[in-house]
């Protein structure tokens, strides 16, 4: 046969094994892909959201404390912002939706407003952003984790210690702070069915009046019950602004003390009422732990890694007389030094 057909009957074979060569190459390609891919998310540098009720009150300064010391453990970035009015709920559904224009990885939320935030989160999830809620809940399932303390349990162990304090007869006060934001009204809720259930003796001369949210609109509010209602021995506040606005209308009226009064969380002002037996009780969250689970929760979540959907982060109870506890303390004052660094 000539050297020429020869060289024509082996081209197929030639062609054959370069076919095979170049799929090999490929299959080897897109598995070193494939290997990669994970690799090169968990290397992504990820920017979260953190957009909390408000920022001026303590209790969002030590959620945005645990927040950092979370990201800066995990090498990301956060953007803190939160409205300047904590019931301005078109504000804050105006800074969900910026961010989620922005490019960032994820959404860390507490909602003003349990519906009102619906919407923009379930347009954030169709953008591919998913949220994590935290310290008050949202309607719907548009979101991948729920970090929170248990609110109704704060309602019950607030009412337990007004309970204990008036040995179960008296008159007492519960002081609301608004009507849509479901952490605060899941305490007011605790708070009613237990004093029903456990305390029948216990009076309640008024639960359907509003303190608002600043320190101005809450002692207003009081001072209106204490007009109306002179013989209140108790007065039960569920969030911080409430707590200290009671306790300066009290304060005014020469009952500081005199009047049982359980609030919730805590600053430098409430921990001085507390020592000075002005107020009887703080309920306390742990708003750093908050803060840093729900960045972790976010973070493991982008890198495909398990993590839990729900999260209590637990309920406690400040009295003078455990108040220099070490356990107690860290939760009453928490280190929010990370803020200056």
């Amino acid at each position: 046969m000539p050297e020429c057909d020869r060289r024509f009957l082996s081209r197929p074979r030639t062609l054959l094994l370069a076919a095979f060569a170049a799929l090999a190459l490929l299959a080897g390609l897109w598995a070193c892909r494939r290997e990669a891919a994970p690799a090169a998310r968990n290397a992504k540098k990820i920017t979260l959201a953190v957009i909390p009720m408000g920022t001026t009150h303590e209790f969002w300064k030590a959620i945005h404390a645990g927040a950092l010391t979370a990201a800066r453990e995990l090498g990301i970035e956060i953007i803190w912002k939160g409205p300047l009015k904590e019931d301005d709920r078109n504000e804050q559904i105006q800074i969900v939706e910026t961010l989620t224009n922005a490019g960032i990885d994820a959404i860390v939320l507490t909602p003003m407003d349990d519906r009102a935030l619906v919407r923009p989160v379930s347009e954030a999830k169709r953008a591919g952003i998913p949220t994590i809620i935290f310290n008050s809940a949202l309607q719907g399932n548009d979101f991948i984790a729920y970090i929170s303390t248990d609110n109704y349990k704060g309602g019950v162990v607030g009412a337990r210690r007004i309970g204990a304090l008036l040995k179960g007869r008296g008159k007492a006060i519960l002081v609301r702070v608004i009507a849509s934001v479901e952490g605060s009204t899941k305490r007011e809720q605790g708070f009613l069915d237990t004093m029903k259930a456990e305390f029948p003796g216990v009076t309640i001369l008024s639960d359907n009046q509003y303190a608002g949210i600043t320190t101005e609109t809450a002692y207003q509010t009081v001072e209106n019950l204490i007009n109306r209602f002179p013989d209140v021995e108790a007065i039960f506040t569920p969030n911080e602004s409430s707590t200290f606005g009671c306790n300066r209308a009290l304060e005014d009226h020469a009952l500081a003390g005199k009047v049982f009064h359980v609030g919730f969380d805590s600053s430098k002002k409430l921990i001085e009422a507390l020592a000075k037996r002005e107020i009887y009780g703080l309920v306390l969250q742990d708003p750093v732990q908050m803060g840093y689970r729900s960045v972790r929760t976010a973070v493991d979540h982008l890198r495909g890694r398990p993590y839990e959907k729900t999260v209590d982060t637990g309920v406690f109870l400040a009295t003078p007389e455990n108040m220099d506890e070490p356990a107690i303390r860290r939760l009453l004052a928490p280190d929010l030094s990370i803020l200056d660094r």
